[in-house]
């Protein structure tokens, strides 16, 4: 029932493939640390003006999430946690975060001033 003055909008003829939406451990395998982007910034606004150190784009799942924090926040020596998958750490510490990262193994950028 074609006619040439119709537009398809939808049709049962083919498949369409979606998109494989993938697990914490592909995308572990698939984003390593050297391949990151990672940023660190320092936010003091909405915080009542204490500072807080950000650092967002990091690739990984929950437990990883979770026992990176602890070991970032022993080596800083400052309380931290994981909010909308970005770290916060209490304080300014850009500077010592952005050279801890480099001995990790990730590419760290400071954002901001």
């Amino acid at each position: 029932m074609k006619d040439n003055n119709s537009r398809l909008v939808y049709s049962t003829e083919s498949n369409v493939q979606r998109k494989k939406k993938l697990d914490a451990h592909d995308q572990e395998n698939i984003a390593k640390p050297a391949d990151q982007k990672v940023i660190v910034r320092k936010e003091r606004k909405g915080r009542g003006g204490k500072t807080v150190t950000v650092v967002e784009c990091m690739v990984m799942n929950q437990n990883s999430k979770l026992a990176f924090l602890k070991q970032l926040k022993s080596k800083l020596g400052t309380g931290g946690s994981i909010r909308d998958d970005c770290f916060e750490f209490q304080g300014d510490h850009c500077s010592r975060l952005i050279s801890e990262l480099q001995k990790m193994g990730y590419k760290p950028r400071r954002s901001g001033g």
